[in-house]
């Protein structure tokens, strides 16, 4: 046979010429990825050096990820490389997208020895798409502030406060998504949330309440925690005084009723959660600053 053309290559010999399974060039060839040039006069397929070529052009696209209707349309000329391409990374970018969601559910779920229900839910919430996870934030807005009179600037923070998931989030990302889904669509959460924004809305024809906006005033957090790490007591004389000049006169009993009502609520944490997934720095974890607080409070409000 090779007598017959002594400058073709038998599908044996391009196997061996670019290290393939005969049977991968013979599937390559049936669907005419990698034609032959000729036939011997037995019937057997013949190649030639520009089929060794074309042969590292298919593997090349191939292991690239392109399937073999792509690389056919390509070697024919009926599209490019270029193009070919573009919608390869279009879709590699999804499905590296639903990996890392994956990839993240499972971590979480190792983290927590999660129940099978417990991950199905979890990985429905990792998967909602855009307008899903925003309605779910939504509803929770107008459930926590919706009819309150809340202090403008706060209103309209809450109102452009956007919490959603980047196009191509991380796996710590994600995972406070599916946390913080959890946290918000709970009716327990929702209630704590309301009474604390309750307490820190005026009633009509009444000044700011002593209490509003604490969880937003990080300066008292600050304050606590150069106290804590001064070794003050929060029953001591010098945490009273502490509490004069953070509150002045204001009543110190709606300051704790707000305080612990947002404690209760768990505001500290939807704070830090919210911060994650929106991938910006979150200041330290202030619950044990904001516990210190409380019991400041009660000692003074027992004194």
């Amino acid at each position: 046979m090779e007598d017959e053309r002594p400058d073709v290559l038998t599908i044996g010999q391009l196997a061996h010429r670019t290290g393939l399974p005969v049977r991968t060039l013979r599937f390559w060839s049936d669907e005419g990825a990698v034609p032959p040039v000729a036939r011997s006069a037995s019937g057997y397929r013949l190649y030639d050096a520009e089929s060794v070529a074309r042969v590292e052009l298919v593997r090349t696209l191939r292991e690239l990820g392109l399937g073999l209707d792509d690389v056919c349309r390509v070697l024919s000329g009926r599209t490019t490389v270029a193009e070919v391409a573009d919608a390869h990374v279009a879709a590699l970018d999804a499905q590296i997208r639903s990996l890392k969601v994956s990839r993240a559910v499972l971590s979480t779920v190792s983290k927590r020895g999660s129940t099978a229900e417990e991950t199905a839910l979890m990985n429905r919430l990792a998967r909602l798409s855009a307008a899903e996870r925003k309605q779910i934030i939504d509803e929770f807005k107008e459930e926590v502030f919706g009819g309150l009179d809340v202090d403008p600037c706060l209103r309209d923070r809450m109102r452009t406060f956007r919490i959603e998931l980047p196009d191509d989030p991380t796996p710590e990302q994600v995972d406070a998504w599916i946390e913080l889904a959890e946290l918000v669509r709970g009716p327990a959460f929702r209630a704590r949330m309301r009474t604390m924004l309750e307490l820190s809305t005026r009633a009509p024809g009444q000044k700011r309440p002593p209490g509003a906006s604490i969880w937003w005033a990080r300066q008292v957090v600050q304050t606590v925690a150069e106290a804590r790490k001064r070794g003050i007591a929060p029953e001591g004389p010098a945490a009273a005084n502490l509490l004069s000049e953070l509150f002045g006169d204001a009543g110190r009993a709606a300051v704790l009723l707000c305080l612990e009502a947002g404690i209760d609520a768990g505001a500290e944490r939807y704070r830090r959660l919210v911060a994650r997934v929106r991938g910006q720095y979150a200041s330290p974890d202030a619950s044990e600053e904001l516990e210190w607080l409380a019991r400041a409070l009660r000692a003074a409000a027992q004194a």
